[in-house]
């Protein structure tokens, strides 16, 4: 793989690579990116960047993830590659037979109801205390810093927060949704770019996490404000239910393409569905990227790995299809041979936008880490518990409520995750970590990304920056303004419904770290649809 191969289509990239060999961090918001060199210039290894990143993300970027999300990692160290789920279950007094007593007939967006146990700190913690070089408390320090001295709001995340307001504005009018108007419209005014918006409740309840190791989130004082604003406001997640959790240690699952593998965790997430529609292509020879053959064969081999994922995807032990058939030799030729000329029509549901944050890290002695953590649909579920700065998720809007589906809602169950961190390795040894954040957009983007590396030979820059599409559901496909149009003319031939757009935020939001196996020197990409910045050394 050539780190320094230059775009040769008719678009240029906006940035160049980075290089680095000491160290490096690359995220969605440039004061995050700091917060993990600073931890690595202060002795931490990849895992501790990456946490503290992922917790200064929490404050710098609240409009897609929050202190109550839920978070994956791949973690290469020690000449392996580990997996970790910290997605969260249902709540023991959440069942499809309770919500349909109460006249619920589908899992809403917003308020107590779709909040499942929150995964995040126990991550951070996990992590830590398995891979760490230094503590918690240390790693969580650059985010409280910056919970209370503040920090001015950045333009695309100004944008998204403003958005985000003015749709919470016209739906939650409820008492439980004060405490979130409190926390992120203060005063009843939005931040605006470059203005200084700060929280205490955040510094507070970091500095609580970093001090117990997280125990304070689950079974401590943390727990047990989560546990009164539940029962104040008629919710079903309980102190026992945080209790409960832990985050699962897990074999990462990948496929080989075209000689390299390509790495996912195992479902619940939704990754799984990028290796599919890999195991579909990856016999077949694509000569140029700007092709409506490239486009269409992409497309339509997500399209069936999609209809395959809203079919099975959901806690592992609860799949009535297996992984390992999923992602055999012979099915892959079976789903590959129904790709024809023109667009299919599949069964599988509609993809929709989220919020998530998604980083990368490495460090000089080899260690790199994957980590994405997540509300959903940007700031979750409205719900903050008051005065912690805690902004729940609500990942468990995604269960099914029909009894008979593979990820049907049950207590104390792992629902169909979106959230997926990506891994490239070569021979055994690490290329390095990627992955492109965004609801539904995110195995189409990690398809996409893997391509553009692998089948032409992009840089890790422009491996991001190229064009992006994203399938809709049955046959509609959204491509970027800067997709050449006789390509797009081409698919609509093809009966694909395309639809054109400028908003390039509907294509997700990536970053990449590749690591030269000879040299040691780390080349990062980062995402030009956003606020995305590398911190090197």
């Amino acid at each position: 793989m050539n780190h320094k191969t230059a775009l040769t289509y008719p678009y240029s990239s906006k940035r160049n690579v980075t290089y680095g060999k000491n160290g490096m961090v690359a995220t969605s918001q440039p004061l995050a990116a700091q917060a993990g060199l600073d931890i690595l210039k202060k002795g931490g290894n990849a895992v501790d960047a990456a946490i503290a990143a992922a917790a200064a993300l929490t404050v710098v970027e609240p409009t897609s993830n929050g202190i109550g999300s839920d978070a994956f990692a791949l973690v290469w160290i020690k000449d392996k590659l580990h997996g970790l789920n910290a997605s969260g279950q249902a709540p023991q007094k959440l069942s499809i037979e309770e919500l349909k007593s109460q006249g619920v007939e589908e899992i809403p967006k917003f308020g107590f109801t779709p909040v499942t146990v929150p995964g995040a700190p126990a991550a951070w913690a996990e992590l830590s205390e398995k891979f760490g070089k230094l503590s918690l408390k240390e790693a969580l320090a650059p985010a409280v810093c910056y919970a209370r001295e503040g920090y001015p709001l950045s333009p695309t995340l100004a944008s998204f927060w403003n958005r985000a307001a003015d749709v919470f504005k016209e739906q939650l009018n409820g008492e439980e949704f004060h405490a979130w108007f409190e926390t992120f419209v203060p005063g009843g005014k939005v931040p605006d770019v470059g203005e200084i918006w700060k929280s205490e409740g955040h510094a507070f309840t970091l500095e609580k996490i970093g001090e117990t190791n997280a125990a304070s989130f689950y079974s401590g004082e943390l727990a047990d404000k989560i546990d009164a604003c539940s029962k104040k406001h008629n919710g079903f997640i309980r102190k026992e239910d945080l209790e409960a959790f832990s985050p699962e240690w897990v074999n990462p699952v990948s496929v080989n393409y075209k000689g390299y593998d390509v790495w996912e965790i195992p479902p619940n997430g939704q990754g799984i569905i990028a290796l599919m529609a890999l195991n579909m292509l990856k016999k077949e020879t694509f000569q140029t990227r700007e092709s409506e053959k490239t486009y269409h064969r992409q497309i339509e081999a997500m399209k069936l790995a999609f209809a395959d994922g809203e079919k099975y995807i959901t806690e592992e032990k609860h799949m009535s299809q297996s992984v390992s058939d999923l992602l055999s030799e012979d099915y892959a030729e079976k789903r590959s041979s129904k790709i024809g000329e023109e667009a299919l029509y599949p069964e599988a549901g509609e993809p929709s936008s989220s919020g998530t944050v998604y980083l990368a890290a490495a460090d000089g002695e080899g260690n790199m880490v994957s980590f994405i953590q997540s509300n959903y649909m940007g700031f979750g579920s409205g719900i903050v518990v008051p005065g912690t700065g805690i902004s729940l998720q609500n990942r468990g809007h995604n269960f099914s409520m029909n009894p008979e589906d593979d990820n049907a809602l049950e207590p104390g169950k792992r629902t169909y995750h979106t959230i997926i961190p990506g891994f490239l390795t070569k021979d055994n040894q690490p290329v390095g970590p990627f992955g492109v954040m965004g609801g539904f957009m995110q195995p189409q983007g990690h398809m996409q990304v893997v391509m553009n590396t692998i089948d032409f030979g992009l840089n890790p820059q422009s491996a991001l920056d190229a064009p992006r599409w994203q399938w809709m559901g049955k046959k509609n496909v959204l491509l970027e303004q800067t997709v050449p149009n006789h390509i797009a003319h081409a698919l609509s031939a093809r009966g694909h419904d395309v639809q054109v757009t400028h908003q390039s935020g509907n294509f997700g939001r990536g970053q990449i770290i590749w690591r030269d196996p000879v040299t040691g020197v780390l080349a990062g990409g980062t995402e030009s649809r956003t606020d995305g910045s590398i911190a090197v050394y």
